[in-house]
């Protein structure tokens, strides 16, 4: 079992930056695929990132590839969301989510095991 912890969020301009990061307690981190997501007020949850356990291999929204980059430190236990270029439609609570098993291309939120409580991202226009 992992316990996701994600932090970073808050306020920003349009056309401005931020870092989300999600710490992971528990064993066996670098076993587990890691994902981001959001969910927008009414609307529902929608696929961000995922990167596969290794790091070698990412896998984007076609609305963030390319502004959007996300990162892990298995030594760490932490994955990261570099977020740029930032636009008032990504305001949204944004999640870290953890799966165990399987491939890593994948955006389907029901897929995956264990997530965080979520950080808001708000982007002012």
């Amino acid at each position: 079992q992992v316990q996701l912890v994600e932090s970073g969020g808050g306020l920003v301009q349009a056309g401005g930056s931020l870092r989300l990061s999600c710490a992971a307690s528990g064993r066996a981190f670098s076993s587990y695929v890691m994902g981001w997501f959001r969910q927008a007020p009414g609307k529902e949850r929608e696929f961000v990132a995922t990167i596969s356990r290794t790091g070698t291999s990412s896998y984007y929204a076609y609305s963030v590839k390319g502004r959007f980059t996300i990162s892990r430190d298995n030594a760490k236990n932490t994955v990261n969301l570099q977020m740029s270029s930032l636009k008032a439609e990504d305001t949204a609570v944004y999640y870290c989510a953890a799966k165990r098993f399987g491939e890593s291309r994948v955006s389907k939120g029901d897929q995956y095991d264990y997530w965080g409580q979520g950080t808001q991202v708000t982007v002012s226009s």
